[in-house]
Order: structure tokens, then sequence, then C-alpha cells
């Protein structure tokens, strides 16, 4: 356990400095590793010495990577990913077997939602969706066959927020495994691993990297999970890139300042359209009047950069405010210093079907943005003029 901080940690946690002293981490850019004899060879690749044997095994700098996230996280260990989606198919493929049960909550990402319903379910494995807030309804789905519980919280792009200790104890009392992705907090809001979770997953293509740079997932849990999974890496090979997970070490160093800054901008953004008369509803757990304010305060400690608002009108009332925008980008992404907005119904969850869209709360009025770092006043003004075009 380390005597520091975690915004200390993420700066300096496991930094291994080579013989050429450079003060910040060095990219090992290499496929491979050479030994000075056949039998240091075969020792490192039949595990009996430690030290690397191949980039899709292991790599220093993301090994480094993975270390410093599985700190900031209160992990055993972690393993880094090619992409959010990536570390997604090293979960399932790793701890699903044919007969078993997924049960996952219905507000999750689309590509998720796609993942499971199109690849995990091929090989006899049942996925059952459930809302995410119900639990009597996580009680009811949970039964003897079921090996992994999944949710998100806070939700994308509606903001809802699960109560990960509940779910936990209810998916631990028929010896399930919980899941929780986290994207949106980041483990400089939130730590599922400390209030009963199992696996965290992250897509550090979003906040943790900060500045829409790169991709790269991760899963960070018990040693004795991650081991799992780092058997399937070595077979499969979703890996990171060590260049990429050079670029995510440097994101981790700003994360904890940056998340404080989008937190404090969402807020305001959020309390301006909620007085707008042209705004339905605002989702957004910063707010008093959200749902989910007091559980959001009590799991996180913020609220983070994302949020979402719904217009009346429709996806044409929808299309015309994100066109008038000027700061904004029109992105799916999210998690960058630029302000991003995009409109799920048609884009993150475009490829969900109109009954799944509905069951998730994905309506066409609704308008999905990711607060960057500019001035909260270029922001708002941003937005206004926006609405202001609006009939």
């Amino acid at each position: 356990m380390s005597a520091y901080k975690d915004a200390t940690n993420a700066i300096h946690a496991a930094t291994r400095q080579t013989q050429e002293q450079e003060n910040s981490e060095a990219i090992f850019v290499t496929s491979s590793f050479a030994y000075a004899s056949a039998e240091e060879a075969a020792g490192k690749f039949s595990g009996d010495e430690d030290g690397n044997v191949y980039s899709r095994f292991t790599n220093p700098t993301v090994e480094l990577f993975e270390k410093r996230l599985a700190m900031l996280e209160k992990g055993e260990a972690a393993i880094a990913t090619s992409s959010g989606m990536a570390a997604l198919m090293t979960l399932a493929y790793s701890l699903l077997s044919a007969g078993d049960r997924v049960v996952c909550s219905r507000n999750i990402f689309g590509s998720t939602v796609k993942f499971f319903n199109t690849y995990t379910t091929k090989f006899g494995v049942e996925v059952v969706y459930v809302d995410a807030t119900d639990y009597d309804a996580w009680q009811a789905a949970i039964n003897d066959k079921t090996r992994l519980c999944y949710f998100e919280t806070p939700s994308n792009p509606l903001y809802e927020v699960v109560d990960v200790a509940k779910v936990a104890e209810l998916a631990h009392a028929k010896n399930a495994l919980l899941c929780v992705d986290t994207v949106l907090a980041t483990p400089a809001l939130q730590n599922p691993l400390t209030q009963g979770a199992d696996i965290v997953m992250q897509s550090a293509t979003k906040f943790i990297d900060g500045q829409g740079r790169c991709l790269g997932g991760a899963l960070i849990a018990s040693q004795e999970i991650v081991d799992i999974f780092t058997a399937f890496m070595r077979s499969a090979g979703p890996c990171m890139s060590p260049f990429n997970a050079w670029v995510l070490l440097n994101g981790l160093e700003t994360l904890s300042l940056r998340m404080k800054a989008h937190s404090a901008s969402a807020l305001q953004l959020a309390e301006y359209l909620e007085a707008h008369p042209k705004v339905l509803k605002v989702n957004y757990g910063g707010l008093p009047s959200h749902k989910y304010h007091q559980l959001a305060k009590q799991q996180q400690n913020d609220f983070g950069g994302l949020l979402s608002f719904e217009l009346a009108g429709g996806r044409d009332s929808a299309w015309a405010f994100i066109n008038a925008t000027k700061l904004m980008s029109i992105t799916g992404n999210l998690g960058d210093s630029k302000t991003l907005v995009t409109h799920p119904a048609t884009t993150t969850h475009g490829r969900l079907t109109d009954e799944e869209k509905a069951k998730a709360g994905i309506t066409e009025g609704l308008i999905r943005v990711s607060v960057g770092l500019e001035d909260i006043e270029d922001i708002i003004a941003d937005v206004e003029a926006a609405l202001t075009q609006l009939s």
C-alpha cells in the first residue's frame, strides 16, 4: 500500500527508470525481447524466470500503465487491452461458458448490447436484461446459472446510478461475479472494487486519455481473476500497444485535476439547461433534482463531465441544436478536453432496435454533451445560441 495520495500515485507509482536516467516514462516499442542465452529464453518462456517474452504477453510500458491504474482503482492487478470493447471481449470470453447466464443492465453502451446479443449468445450464453435500479428485478434474474452481472454507473447517457454494494450482495449470494463499467467516473471519482464489485472495466479511450488521442481499455480485479484474463490475452491477443500505454500513462498524471474541472463545468451547464424553457429534462447526477443525486454523492467523489438533456420536437430539434453549435465537436466520443456533442439515438446507440432504445430511455429528442475544459462561459454561450435558433 502506497503512503502517497492518489494524485501523487498517478504520477509516480511503479516508475522504473532505465540506465538512460530519463525523467519521463520510456516507451518500449518492441515486438519481442532478446536473451543472453537459450537457457534464459527457455526460463522466460516457461515462466520459471521473471521477464518479458513478447509484447502480446507483456511489455514494460503497458505493465507500468497496468500497475498504476490498478493502484488508483484500489485493485490487486490490471490488464490493459487495445480498446474498451476489447476489454469487454476479454471479460466475456475468459469467464463465460455455454450454459452460463449474464444479467446486465439495460442502460449500457449500445456496442456492449450488440456484443452480448450477437456474439456472446452464439456460444450458448444467456443474456438477460433488467432495469438498472430495479433491485427486485436483479434478484429475480440472478439464478444458479448466473456467472456474471454487469452494469454501468453512472450510465451513459442518462446518468442512472446503481447501488454497487446492493447488486454485489445479490450477485455473490449466487456465486456470480460483478463487473462495473465506471468509465464516466474513472478511478478519480469512484472505486467500485471497494464497494463490492469484483471487476472494474475501463474504456481508457475516454477521460483517462482525456484528449481523444488513442484507444485503450482495461480490466482491474484480483490477481487470480486477472491471471484468467492474461491467459486469454496470450492466446487471443487484444493487447494494448506500447505507444498507447505511454499516452494513457500521461493521461493518468492529470486525471484527478481534469475530473474536478470537468465536474465543475458540467454542473454549471446542467444548472443552466435545467432553467431553460426549451429543455424538457436534464440528466446529471450533480443536480439536487436528479433522481439519483443522493446515491451519486454517496458512491462518488464528484459527478463527472457527462450530461444529457431532452428537447421537444424529437430528432428534428435535436439535430437542429447540434448543427447550430459552433464550439462543440460533433462526435460519438466522450471524455475529451474539447466539449463534444452527439445524438445518441443515431450514433452511440444507433445499432439498437427501436424497442431496445425505448427500453433504455434513448429518445429521439435526447442530446448528450461531454463537457470539456474550455471556459464554461464560452460553452454556455454556444449552447444558448443553439437553443435560441430552435423554434
